[in-house]
């Protein structure tokens, strides 16, 4: 039987996440099983720099590079490039008010952190703030920001920040943001955008060159086998330098408030080429998101309870002052257990947030939450909001430094795929935008200035695809039924509390299913659903056993034990 070729590291790097070799295998092969040495550069795509994922990294990265002259492919698994969690972010980005400074703004970064924070990481973003939100979104891509009664940036506040910095654009900054980058983007020659291409794997030397003495090389990545959804066919897309900008892990759990594509395909390829992935038991569950039992869970921004929004029980006590000094506006991380220990306590399935006591017209201030609810019958206005903790923010992923470099040569990370360092073990709310524009920018622009063309016939020493004797097709059941093992399996066993008999439970029962999604990826024909079921089971793999792995209770990694 014909088999896809499947990419193994010859190396591995994994720092903090190893998972279980055995679901892996034991050696990478020369490239991919039955592939030809002949090149087929008909069907390759050449470009100087390629980015998988359009979200604000990506797009962020596509326009420094192309302005540093590059010509730049960006691709996207989503049919609308607006797909991306950065679209959906709604409550702001850290800007810099009068009275504020760096300083304060690395203290309040650092102390949510939780101790784990890289200090020069956290400096490079609080310096950064001023030259990112008023120089690059205000005056380069004329973002519409909420404006105060002079003029000036409307500042809102948000949980564990020490005064109110947030510059928003209304309750849908991160779409007023991609809006203008994806503009951007699109008016620049340089840069091609690419819908409805999902990345299959890196191509990564040694393990998919066809010369055997090749092992004995460094790793290093020359893009990316990638398929064509509307074609079926998969192609190389090569490239001297690739940017992942894939986004996070959120679709790995029951309840997320991130969209469809956040499926940790990133993390999964660049586990499988061996770069080194950190923190990846950080995954930060967000306090607040709707709870209906028709609709999926949507986020109820941060900036509610900045603007005195209240947590209440079912039986309409305010309980959070039992919990933390700051109340409603503690730490994520905080806010989120302790829900779930009220949720817990009285055998509820949600708690409440009541706006009541907030002075701005609801409806005005948080127009798109106030128009989501109303339509699953919940006016705000009226009526306290159910809501329930959803995984929303991984604050580990591929180890990068201030230049987004990864481990591994040629191979650039951004967003929240990567990790910079900056969220230690718990992620300060509205850094996430920043962070992902800066370190995209910086890895556009590093990129340009260390550009090296390949040569004339480096395509012909990398294997092509070949899986033309695959004839099986996609069962969508067992896509189905696979990733509600691995969602509830991950939300029951590793999500908001932790202890060590539900994790090693978690990597068991992983384990077992990650060799059932190798064989049917291996003998069945190639589609979008195939490559995120194999990347969501390796992604999964990895999160758990960081956690299983890592005893000390520490930010948004709670061990009861």
């Amino acid at each position: 039987m014909p088999w896809k070729r499947a990419t193994d590291p010859g190396r591995h790097l994994a720092v903090a996440a190893a998972i279980p070799r055995s679901c892996a295998g034991s050696k990478a092969p020369p490239g991919p099983l039955r592939a030809s040495a002949m090149s087929r550069q008909d069907e390759d795509i050449l470009t100087d720099l390629l980015i998988i994922g359009c979200g604000a990294a990506g797009a962020s990265c596509a326009l420094r590079a192309a302005q540093a002259g590059l010509s730049v492919v960006v691709l996207s698994n989503a049919a609308d490039l607006s797909e991306s969690s950065s679209d959906h972010a709604q409550g702001g980005i850290v800007a810099r008010p009068p009275g504020d400074t760096a300083d304060d703004l690395a203290r309040d970064i650092t102390a949510a952190g939780d101790g784990l924070c890289d200090e020069a990481a956290v400096r490079l973003l609080a310096d950064s703030v001023p030259e990112i939100v008023d120089r690059f979104l205000v005056e380069e891509l004329q973002v519409r920001f909420n404006r105060d009664p002079e003029g000036g940036l409307d500042f809102t506040q948000e949980a564990a920040h020490s005064r109110r910095r947030i510059a928003h654009a209304d309750d849908a900054t991160g779409h007023a943001i991609c809006v203008r980058l994806l503009a951007a983007v699109a008016t620049e020659p340089r840069i091609q955008v690419m819908a409805r291409q999902s990345a299959v794997d890196l191509i990564t030397i040694p393990h998919h060159s066809v010369e055997p003495s090749a092992i004995y090389r460094e790793i290093e990545c020359l893009g990316a086998y990638v398929l064509d959804q509307q074609t079926g066919e998969t192609r190389r897309f090569l490239a001297p330098n690739t940017v992942l900008a894939t986004g996070g892990v959120g679709q790995l759990y029951l309840h997320t408030t991130n969209p469809r594509v956040a499926r940790a395909d990133g993390l999964a390829m660049a586990y499988r080429a061996g770069a080194d992935i950190v923190n990846a038991e950080y995954v930060q569950f967000h306090p607040t998101a709707f709870y209906h039992r028709d609709a999926d869970r949507f986020l109820i921004s941060e900036s509610v309870r900045g603007e005195g929004a209240v947590l209440r029980n079912k039986r309409g006590e305010e309980f959070m002052a039992a919990y933390h000094p700051m109340g409603s506006l503690a730490p994520r991380d905080i806010v989120a257990r302790a829900i779930h220990d009220e949720m817990l306590r009285h055998g509820d399935d949600y708690v409440l947030l009541d706006l009541s006591p907030v002075s701005m017209d609801p409806k005005v201030r948080f127009p798109t939450i106030h128009a989501t609810c109303l339509q699953y019958g919940v006016d705000i206005t009226r009526e306290p909001v159910p809501v329930v903790p959803a995984a929303h923010y991984f604050c580990g992923g591929v180890r990068v430094d201030a230049w987004s470099r990864t481990s591994l040569r040629r191979l650039y990370a951004a967003g929240e795929v990567s990790c910079t360092g900056l969220h230690g073990a718990n992620r300060l709310a509205s850094t996430s935008l920043p962070e992902a524009i800066l370190w995209g920018q910086r890895a556009g622009e590093d990129a340009a200035r260390r550009h090296e063309p390949l040569d004339a016939s480096f395509a012909d020493r990398i294997a092509v695809w070949q899986d033309e004797g695959l004839t099986e097709e996609i069962d969508p059941l067992l896509i189905i039924q696979d990733w509600m093992m691995i969602k509830s399996t991950m939300w029951n066993y590793a999500g908001l509390v932790r202890n060590a008999k539900r994790l090693h439970r978690a990597v068991a029962d992983l384990s077992y299913l990650a060799h059932r999604v190798e064989q049917f990826y291996r003998e069945t024909k190639l589609a979008d659903s195939l490559i995120g079921l194999r990347n969501g089971i390796i992604a999964a793999q990895i999160v758990a056993d960081a956690a299983r792995r890592n005893g000390t209770s520490r930010g948004c990694h709670y061990r009861q034990d």
